[in-house]
């Protein structure tokens, strides 16, 4: 009766009547069994597994009985007694095809790969044509990253049963895999168009257009794929990824929450929870949530990248180098990670170590976001020029077909466009939050103007020398300024003199984007005036949740920051000039003279060297570039040298660089036919005040194309150096003669390669030429605005006092139908 009732499908009935049987007869294998078998379809596996195992012991071994008890033991996940219960079975039948089956499917959820391959060569040796087999035999070659033999196992099941959609499904996330795009969308549409409703289908396409940056189409696929199965923890994984690379990160943290509803123990879900709070700059709450998904699952090296990528976010690098290490000893060819860990190589200013890391990163993947542009400016750093023509244009190239080449700072160094910056700026920020601002429009009636300075640079830094005169001058009466300082705060003499120039100095780098913003808003600050741009350890995310009426781009970063939030950025008709204004994002305001802010107070120590002191000839000429390497480039160079070939006894001045970049340059010079001794490297100097000083013993300072010294030319103008210049055609190869026109010298400003040369060699070779210049310095040093810095102050405020009078009256920063510049007089 009980077999009846079950053979109808009523299973309650039957299993009441199982039970019955069993309660009179414990032996009774069949009742046992049967009833096993109804509880493990109502999903009762502990109970199902006691039943078909109590049955299989009192029973003589009976193969169908294994059978069944070792696919219950699969759907109960328990892959390691199934394995075990059909390696039983099969020392009975070695033929049996289901337990053969169960073994290789086991055996790969365990990650036996070698062994789950072998039982389905077995399997298959007596069923050729078993294409679930063959499906499944595929994704066991695909996990071992045999791509070719995995596609063609597919292939055969498919050609054994045509409308086999998972077949098609499972080709296509090989292909994905391989970011064969194409291909993989074209398996997904078979799949598809067999069966519609195949949610992992779609989650595979949404995963497609994820990697190819096609961000709506993504969002669509895995909406149909949730659509149809609700609970697919892979596509809610996707979309919390999607999510994180197009800013939307509160979405991202709701769709991983999500999964964790789902499955509290998902590994994948904790690391895309750190990833998007590592975004936010939550970092604690990013660190707690890659521990929890490491405590999961202890070969995750995506979350030791995470944690890496924290560490280096907090300027940890040596923290950030160990976490990738333990990411690339889980997975070698892990090429995120080796970038990683370029990142930190390069802040720990080990340079070599730096290269051959992107250089692994490149020969693993081409592909990896920024690693073919670090590599670049990494062989800048070291003075590496072999082949830089070729990989300077293919790199121009990627940037030019909308890939994520090269990080916009970085591109500053390479031969480039106006509009390409632009172009490679917008790509950067393209994934920024949207968030609801937390300015609404209000119009603040304070009785001066509220500026806000935002910068990690408050310190002995570039940035910090040019600002800190502008800090002592600012007029009290009609600025209140506030400092918000991203930096460690560790004590330094310069830190100090801004903290006693400004009225408010507010330590926030341990804060996230969102307090900061909050910070600025609660303060009821006109204008914040970023000082850092796409620079590192940048928060354009505090920014971006419009905290202020009125946000400047200022200083730090000499280009566009592509965002649509940044209002305005001060600059002067030298550096942008009015064809240029249509490749920057922000509005362009001209300052009179020069938008580069000096300070009139820095010390120049008062005893300056000998030349014998600082290892150069006493009678010769000297060249002088105090940039950084990786500003200097081959064409740059090769004039440099032929200026010394035609000028004897003279030598090139140069700060000390890396080792590999000194022996790089004097490799260079001794191929370009000069002796490597002309080369002196001046070392550094703790205080700036002595390397001021010293200085003043070069005959000529040489600038760099395409970027131009900019606190470096400064400091040989301040020190009475003449600084000759070659005007490039974007704003870092423009800043030199910005900085030479307003100390009425344009003179030193040259238009071509060839005239630069040319003009070096006279100054070099007629002293009474380069006399009358020097002297021309030291009167307009004292007279012209380039080192005015209350003149430039008040420049400065006119700029900003105009801007807050623009936003008191509700107009945007971009009135229609302006067609220039706004200048400031």
């Amino acid at each position: 009766m009980a077999v009846s009732f079950h053979q109808a499908g009523r299973l309650d009935k039957a299993a009441e009547l199982y039970r019955q049987v069993i309660g009179s007869d414990r032996k009774n294998f069949h009742a046992l069994h049967y009833l096993g078998m109804i509880e493990a379809g109502r999903g009762n596996y502990g109970e199902a597994k006691t039943l078909l195992r109590s049955s299989l012991s009192i029973r003589p071994p009976n193969i169908q009985f294994i059978e069944n008890y070792a696919t219950v033991l699969v759907q109960a996940a328990d892959y390691s007694s199934a394995l075990d219960a059909a390696r039983g079975g099969l020392r009975f039948n070695q033929s049996d095809v289901q337990l053969l089956y169960i073994s290789a499917i086991a055996s790969f959820k365990l990650s036996r790969l070698r062994e789950s391959l072998d039982y389905f060569d077995k399997l298959l040796a007596l069923v050729p044509n078993h294409a679930v087999a063959l499906n499944e035999r595929g994704t066991v070659l695909a996990a071992m990253k045999d791509h070719d033999a995995a596609l063609a196992s597919f292939a055969k099941a498919i050609a054994i049963e045509p409308r086999y959609a998972e077949a098609h499904l499972n080709a296509g996330n090989v292909f994905g895999g391989l970011k064969k795009n194409d291909e993989a969308l074209a398996a997904y549409d078979r799949a598809l168009a067999l069966r519609p409703e195949l949610a992992d289908a779609w989650m595979g396409r949404g995963n497609v257009f994820v990697e190819l940056n096609q961000f709506d189409a993504a969002g669509v696929a895995y909406g149909k794929a949730l659509a149809f199965k609700p609970g697919l923890s892979g596509a809610w994984l996707g979309q919390g990824s999607l999510f994180v690379r197009t800013g939307q990160y509160d979405k991202a943290l709701a769709a991983y929450n999500r999964v964790l509803s789902l499955n509290p123990n998902s590994a994948e879900a904790w690391l895309g929870c750190g990833n998007a709070y590592n975004e936010l700059k939550q970092f604690d709450r990013a660190l707690s949530a890659f521990d929890k998904a490491l405590m999961l699952d202890q070969g995750l090296a995506k979350a030791w990248l995470g944690r890496g990528n924290v560490f280096a976010a907090q300027a940890r690098y040596s923290a950030a180098l160990d976490a990738y290490d333990k990411a690339l000893a889980l997975q070698p060819d892990f090429a995120n990670a080796w970038l990683g860990r370029g990142v930190a190589l390069a802040a720990l200013a080990r340079y070599d170590d730096a290269f051959a890391a992107y250089n692994t990163v490149v020969a693993l993947d081409p592909g990896v976001d920024y690693a073919a542009g670090a590599r670049l400016f990494m062989k800048l750093y070291l003075c590496d020029w072999h082949n830089w023509e070729a990989e300077n244009a293919r790199l121009l190239s990627e940037i030019d077909e909308g890939r994520l080449a090269s990080m916009p700072f970085e591109s500053f160094a390479m031969t480039s466009s106006a509009a390409r910056q632009l172009q490679c700026a917008k790509r950067q920020v393209q994934k920024q939050a949207r968030f609801t601002p937390l300015w609404g429009g209000e119009v603040y009636g304070h009785d001066r103007i509220r500026v806000a300075y935002l910068s990690a640079d408050f310190r002995e830094h570039p940035v910090a020398y040019l600002m800190a005169g502008l800090f002592e001058r600012h007029d009290r009466s009609r600025f209140e300024v506030t400092a918000l300082s991203l930096g460690p705060d560790r004590a330094s003499p310069m830190r100090d003199r801004i903290k006693a120039a400004v009225e408010h100095f507010v330590d926030v780098g341990e804060q996230d984007d969102q307090d900061i913003a909050a910070l600025i808003r609660r303060r009821e600050i006109d204008i914040v005036v970023d000082l850092m741009g796409l620079t590192q350890h940048n928060r354009l995310g505090a920014l971006a949740r419009r905290p202020a009426p009125v946000q400047v781009n200022y200083l730090g970063y000499s280009g566009t920051t592509g965002t649509d939030f940044i209002d305005y950025i001060l600059a002067d008709a030298m550096v942008i000039p009015e064809e240029h204004r249509a490749f920057y994002s922000e509005d362009v305001v001209w300052l009179p003279d020069c938008y580069l802010i000096t300070d009139d107070r820095r010390a120049i120590a008062a005893r300056t060297p000998s030349r014998s002191e600082c290892a150069l000839p006493e009678d010769g000429f000297v060249f002088c570039c105090f940039n950084n390497t990786y500003k200097l480039g081959p064409q740059t160079f090769a004039v440099w040298m032929r200026l010394l070939k035609a000028t004897p006894n003279s030598v090139l001045w140069l700060s000390a660089a890396n080792a590999t970049a000194q022996a790089n340059l004097r490799r260079a010079a001794e191929q370009s036919g000069v002796e490597a001794e002309r080369l002196i490297f001046a070392p550094r100097l703790p205080d700036v005040a002595d390397h001021l000083a010293r200085q003043r013993l070069a005959d000529l300072f040489l600038d760099t194309l395409p970027y131009n010294a900019h606190t470096t030319a400064c400091d040989a103008l301040w020190a009475g150096v003449p600084l000759l210049t070659c005007l490039g055609t974007t704003f870092v190869g423009r800043v030199a003669a910005s900085l030479l026109k307003a100390i009425g010298l344009d003179e030193l400003i040259t238009h071509s390669l060839d005239d630069y040369e040319a003009l070096a060699l006279k100054l070099a070779h007629d002293p009474a030429a380069l006399a009358a210049i020097r002297d021309k310095l030291a009167r307009n040093r004292k007279t012209f605005p380039l080192f005015d810095t209350a003149r430039t102050t008040r420049h400065i405020e006119a700029a900003y006092t105009m801007m807050w009078e623009r936003y008191q009256r509700g107009e945007t920063a971009k009135a229609p139908g302006e067609a220039k510049p706004l200048s400031i007089t």
